[in-house]
């Protein structure tokens, strides 16, 4: 009778102990079920707005400059093929990791039930050898499980963040060889018109430094000057060719007296 006592004594210890197991199993399972699956919506929400977002930087790309526009373009089809590895991202979390972690509510309810009906049978002995092998299989499951799950979000998320990695460094890379130089050359034509730049030369090359404008008027003046004096010589010339006419006259006049 006490061999009896004995065996239901360790018995009911070992359904408490799995039931305990199963209980923590439960509870924590559930909310690391929960985060995750919200983990997943959230980027897949994160997905949606990148998506939006390649939408806008091309609406904006049609209205800039050709260089600016190239390369706005070219960023924006780099983002859209990062959300593509985002969307296999969040199809294999809920594979890998949500879908197993939902899965242990069942398993729970069977361990949980299994061990009532091996606590209910009147075979003590019998009835303990089996309520540790259930314990013990449980126990080892549960770590394969865990290892598995949390290894597959492991590389599930290092194969997305790789391939960012390698997308955003050439998405870097067009958005350092866009030529704002060249942009702002067109950019700026675009303010006037086409004989605008033309007129502008012309305006230029009349308008010198103040020390070519100096030496132009100096030689204007010396020209003006040789002129003058010039004028002056023939005006005093043809005063003398006046005089020798009049005294030639006045000669002629008195010979006929």
């Amino acid at each position: 009778m006490m061999l009896l006592g004995r065996g239901l004594e360790a018995r009911d210890n070992q359904t408490r102990q799995i039931q305990d197991a199963v209980s923590n199993v439960e509870k924590h399972f559930g909310e690391l079920c929960q985060i995750f699956a919200g983990y997943v919506r959230k980027t897949a929400r994160l997905r949606d707005k990148a998506d939006l977002l390649v939408k806008e930087i091309n609406a904006y790309a049609a209205t800039e400059t050709p260089d600016l526009k190239a390369g706005l373009i070219k960023f924006a089809g780099e983002f859209s093929r990062l959300q593509d590895y985002r969307q296999a991202e969040v199809h294999r979390l809920e594979a890998k990791v949500v879908e197993p972690l939902k899965s242990y509510g069942t398993i729970v309810k069977l361990k949980r039930a299994e061990s009532e009906l091996q606590r209910a049978s009147l075979d003590a002995t019998r009835t303990t050898q089996q309520l540790e092998e259930t314990i013990d299989n449980f126990e080892k499951q549960k770590i394969k499980d865990i290892k598995t799950i949390f290894s597959e979000f492991i590389n599930i998320e290092m194969l997305f963040h790789g391939k960012a990695l390698e997308i955003y460094t050439d998405a870097y890379q067009i958005i350092q060889n866009i030529d704002e130089d060249k942009d702002l050359e067109v950019f700026r034509s675009s303010l006037y018109p086409p004989d605008y730049q033309s007129r502008l030369d012309i305006i230029r090359a009349k308008s010198r430094s103040p020390l070519l404008r100096t030496d132009s008027l100096k030689s204007s003046l010396r020209t003006v000057q040789i002129s003058s004096s010039m004028l002056r010589k023939n005006e005093d010339e043809e005063e003398e060719e006046d005089e020798e006419e009049e005294e030639e006259e006045l000669d002629a006049t008195k010979e006929v007296r």
